[in-house]
């Protein structure tokens, strides 16, 4: 019985090493990036990725694989996350209707954005978010958002390292950046203009509880019909409604 129960541990173990390799991807690996991160057999890689695909833990496309939907769904039941996109998505509708242009959701973890909800395709500004898909904070107008209004820590671990590019157009010097942190958090707002994707710009706005960074929500545009100015106060008064929203719950945890 101990035998069975060891398994079944070890295969769990495993299981979650696979699914942790993502945290620090672009949103999607080759199986040869799996098997490098997780630093387990080619075999027993294979096995538990096919296993983690029907249980749809995993996604697979052309060759590549990224985070399921049963990974998201399961982890949407987190409370506190759960409430914060019941209490976006009126406001991030509203948002979609009256600018027509794509919507984003974003949260904080780790060094990462993570996307937790989106309006519209972003079809016209081939925007490079999914539900549930990872991006630079350094590059990103959400990303730029929660990292402005993050604790001095947190900034300084994202400053100390190299920054990605995404784009010609993304930031790589932490001076620059760093530059740009007090001027967002005056305003209230961040933008970037093909930094995360060409062709593409981004208007975002912080939503904070208690004076503490939760989320942010953005709009996407086509960069040439870019014009911060145009969006920056619907983004605004957006952030602000879901803010009010937020302020019923308990949210003595982070998001």
């Amino acid at each position: 019985m101990s035998g069975a129960h060891d398994d079944t541990s070890s295969m769990l173990e495993k299981s979650m090493r696979i699914m942790q390799a993502f945290r620090r991807s672009e949103g999607s690996l080759r199986f040869s990036e799996i098997v490098a991160r997780t630093g387990m057999p080619k075999s027993t890689t294979h096995r538990l990725i096919k296993a983690l695909v029907e249980l749809e833990m995993l996604a697979e496309h052309d060759g590549r694989f990224s985070i399921g939907m049963a990974a998201f769904e399961i982890g949407d039941l987190v409370p506190v996350r759960g409430e914060l996109r019941d209490a976006a998505v009126p406001f991030m509708r509203d948002l979609f209707q009256g600018t027509n242009k794509a919507v984003h959701l974003g949260v904080r973890d780790g060094l990462e954005v993570v996307y937790v909800e989106k309006f519209g395709s972003g079809q016209d500004t081939d925007f490079p978010s999914r539900i549930g898909g990872r991006l630079p904070m350094t590059c990103t107008a959400v990303g730029k958002v929660l990292l402005a209004y993050a604790t001095t820590d947190v900034i300084e671990e994202v400053l100390s390292r190299p920054l990605r590019r995404l784009t010609s157009r993304s930031i790589t010097d932490p001076k620059v950046l760093r530059g740009q942190l007090p001027e967002i958090r005056i305003v209230g707002f961040a933008t970037e203009c093909e930094e995360a994707a060409v062709g593409g710009a981004c208007v975002a706005a912080p939503i904070l509880v208690h004076g503490r960074i939760r989320a942010a929500l953005s709009v996407s545009v086509s960069a040439d019909e870019f014009v911060p100015s145009r969006l920056s106060a619907a983004v605004k008064t957006a952030a602000a409604g879901i803010t009010r929203e937020l302020s019923r719950y308990d949210l003595s945890r982070p998001v």
